[in-house]
Formats: structure tokens, C-alpha cells, sequence
């Protein structure tokens, strides 16, 4: 807001330096540039935050791993902020939780059921229940998982939800 209120007063100045410099007064020319230059700095500055906001977002919203489509469009810079919160949000989750840590990523809305009914979209491998137990998830095959234990591989788009 504050970067937002400083970029309103520099245009507003710059505009009335304008018009004193088509009046003539050239001495200004070189103060319009350097408020330009400032403006457009704050532009960056906003529009990186607002991208590293949403690329925090994505952490939430995919998981530790990135598709390559989502991964392809972002710099080197925010692949390695990307892995950096990721490190940092798993290190703050162990802290939590007792021993095994709390997965805050999993039930992002309450669910109404602990195990839920689910479609595999493609072939993943072996997959394994809290129980020991491993089942193979082949594409177009159905099972009935635990929400938690599948609620990742949703996002990732490799299982479907089936509502019933």
C-alpha cells in the first residue's frame, strides 16, 4: 500500500513538472526521468512480490512438486524461492505435531469423509496405505483411499475424485 501511495504522489509531481517543462522550464527534465525511473522501479518491485505470492500459492495448491508445465514458465530465480519455501515450510511442519509432524497441506477444506471413492487417471506404480498394504494404481482403475493419503496425488492430477 505504501509502494502503491509513493508511486501516486511521484506521478502526480511528475505531471505538474510536465507541464511547468512544456512551459519551458528544461531544468526539470532530468527530475521527470529519475521519478520515471522510480516508478517504473516500484512496478517491478509490486509485480515480483504479487508473482512470488502466487508462486507460494502454487506450494499450497500442487504440492512439493511442480508440474513442468507450471515450472517451464518461471525464472531460475523463482524456481529457487520456490524450493526454498518448500524446505522451510516442511521444516516448520515436523516442529508441529509430534513426532511425525502435521502435513498442514492435506485437508485444506474439512472433508465430509475420511475415505473417498477415486479414479486413477494414468499409471502411477505402487502407491502405499498406512497399513502396509500397496495397491497399484494403473489408469482407469478405482479405489477406495484415504482422503489424506490422497488428496496430493488429486493435485497432482494423477487420481480423480468420484462423487458419487
Amino acid at each position: 500500500r505504501q509502494a502503491l501511495e509513493e508511486m501516486r504522489a511521484l506521478y502526480e509531481r511528475n505531471q505538474a513538472d510536465v507541464s511547468e517543462a512544456k512551459a519551458g522550464r528544461t531544468d526539470l527534465i532530468f527530475l521527470i526521468r529519475f521519478r520515471h525511473c522510480c516508478l517504473l522501479r516500484n512496478q517491478r518491485c509490486l509485480l515480483a512480490y504479487d508473482r512470488l505470492l502466487r508462486i507460494r500459492a502454487l506450494r499450497w495448491e500442487y504440492g512439493s512438486v511442480l508440474p513442468n508445465t507450471i515450472q517451464f514458465h518461471m525464472s531460475a530465480e523463482e524456481v529457487e524461492w520456490f524450493n526454498r519455501y518448500k524446505k522451510s515450510l516442511a521444516t516448520y511442519m515436523r516442529s508441529v505435531g509430534g513426532e511425525e509432524g502435521l502435513d498442514l497441506t492435506q485437508d485444506i477444506k474439512p472433508p465430509k469423509s475420511l475415505y473417498i471413492e477415486v479414479r486413477c487417471l494414468r499409471d502411477h506404480g505402487e502407491f502405499e496405505v498406512d497399513d502396509g498394504t500397496t495397491i497399484l494404481l494403473k489408469k482407469n482403475s478405482q479405489h477406495f483411499l484415504p482422503r489424506w493419503k490422497c488428496e496430493q496425488l488429486i493435485r497432482q492430477g494423477v487420481l480423480e475424485h468420484i462423487l458419487s
